[in-house]
Order: structure tokens, then C-alpha cells, then sequence
């Protein structure tokens, strides 16, 4: 079987950026599928737009405009494209990585989707600075990268701790209902008391149900950033905010630029 070495990925290379042991990397997807392969670092990949798939020997994902994908070093997969264009980004971390920052080199167990909206907050910041790529960018990188391995660890031991049914079920809630959500509806939804949401939430997503929800909706609208066919309107109601006021604000108590600016900036 083949063995993807460093910054070795399929697809046509549109830009890279390497230091203390991270690779950055820009890739447009021509072939349809893959062959198997494994990889000797283990990294993630954020889809910037079209239609992915990963399949390795447990499970096939979908990875749809948006999703963030990390495959784990030696662990065999290949990728096939459903649509006419596709492109994605790459975080690869050698190992000598984690060894200097004393992280360890499992950051999570199997390769996996990541759906936490926390972490692709993060990786939308790390995908504007390699964008950016200015005098700050490579100290603003390894910042936000200690805290993508800071943000995997809830996500590890969620995905390992005897979770409640309804936790589970709650999580499914917040992230496909399409509806206003609050603790009354979720509380009618799960049958479940609204206090004993409010203390779980903390608990099993790290942050509290309001911002995680927000966070959800800054996740929903990056994908739709890359995209220049979207109005900023647009991408308000499709990301689930009331308005593109409410957008604007909210993105940018997160990123400290407004929206339109960060659009500006990855073209």
C-alpha cells in the first residue's frame, strides 16, 4: 500500500506553507478517487467547497462543503470526489511536533469527523492567517494549533464516556433542527428538566448552550464565505441568524473583523 509522506497529498498543490514541524497546505481535487494509502503525520482537512468522501476500513464519510476531517497517521483510507470541483485544506503535524509541545501523538483515537464547532472556528482563523500570511501569521498559527489540541480533548473524551442517551439526542438537536432553539423546546424535545440541560451542556460541550450555538452558526456560514455566489445577507439566513446585522455582530466578536473583510482578505 502506497505511504503519503510529508505534505504528499492527491490533487494539484495551489499553495504550502511549512515551519517547527506544521504544513500548510492548499489542494484543488482533479482525480475521482484515490487508492488506498496511509500517511506518515497525522492531519486534518477542512473542505473549502464541493463534494468529498473518506472511506477507510470502519466507516465512509460524507464531507459536504464545510467539514473537517482528521485522519490519523498510519491509518488506511482513500477519498473520491462527488462533484466538479473540489478543494481542501491541510494541517499536517510531524511528530517532533508534538514531542516539543508535549502533546500527545494520538490526538484523537482513529481517524474521524469533527463536528465540534469550536474547533472549526479555530480552523477558519488558522485558514485566514495561511491566507493572510504576513509578518504575525506563523506565531498566530502555533497559538491557534495549541488550541485545536486544547479544544480535541473534550471531543476524545466524549466520544469515550458513557454519554447519556438524551446527550446524544440533544446534540443531534442543536445541530440539524432547524428550529428556534431554546431550553423550553429543547426541554419538550427530551423530555428533559431545562435546569438539568443548562448544567449538562458545560459539561459535555464545553462551552455554554448559547454559545455553542452560535459558534454552530459561525461554522455554518464559512463554507458559505468561500463561496462568492452567496450574499452576506444570504449567508445570514443560511447560517440561522435573524439578519445580516445579527451576523455581522456576532462574527465579529469572534474574529475581530467583520465578515465582508474576512471574505475580502481570502481572496
Amino acid at each position: 500500500m502506497k505511504v503519503s509522506t510529508k505534505g504528499k497529498y492527491y490533487g494539484k498543490r495551489n499553495s504550502e506553507a511549512s515551519f517547527n514541524g506544521i504544513l500548510l497546505s492548499k489542494y484543488d481535487y482533479h482525480t475521482d478517487k484515490t487508492p488506498w494509502h496511509y500517511h506518515e503525520n497525522p492531519y486534518f482537512m477542512f473542505v473549502l467547497h464541493g463534494n468529498m468522501m473518506d472511506c477507510n476500513t470502519k466507516n465512509k464519510t460524507l464531507l459536504p462543503s464545510g467539514s473537517l476531517m482528521f485522519n490519523n497517521w498510519q491509518e488506511a483510507h482513500f477519498g473520491s470526489k462527488h462533484s466538479e470541483n473540489a478543494a481542501g485544506f491541510h494541517l499536517e503535524f510531524e511528530k517532533s511536533w508534538f514531542k516539543s509541545n508535549n502533546i500527545e501523538l494520538n490526538l484523537l483515537e482513529g481517524s474521524q469527523l469533527i463536528e465540534n464547532p469550536h474547533v472549526h472556528f479555530l480552523f477558519a482563523k488558522l485558514y485566514h492567517e495561511f491566507i493572510l500570511s504576513d509578518e504575525y501569521s506563523e506565531i498566530s498559527i502555533e497559538l491557534l494549533l495549541l488550541q485545536v489540541s486544547e479544544s480535541l480533548g473534550p471531543i476524545k473524551e466524549f466520544n469515550h464516556k458513557n454519554i447519556p442517551n438524551w446527550v446524544i439526542k440533544l446534540k443531534e438537536l442543536i445541530h440539524y433542527d432547524q428550529a428556534n432553539l431554546n431550553l423550553k423546546y429543547l426541554s419538550n424535545q427530551l423530555g428533559i428538566h431545562p435546569n438539568h440541560i443548562s448544567r449538562a451542556v458545560p459539561k459535555y460541550f464545553s462551552a455554554s448552550l448559547g454559545e455553542y450555538i452560535r459558534l454552530l452558526k459561525i461554522k455554518n456560514s464559512i463554507p458559505l464565505l468561500l463561496d462568492s455566489n452567496y450574499s452576506l445577507t444570504q449567508i445570514a439566513y443560511q447560517s440561522g441568524f435573524s439578519d445580516q446585522s445579527h451576523f455581522n455582530r456576532v462574527f465579529k466578536s469572534y474574529f475581530k473583523i467583520n465578515p465582508s473583510f474576512y471574505r475580502k482578505n481570502l481572496k
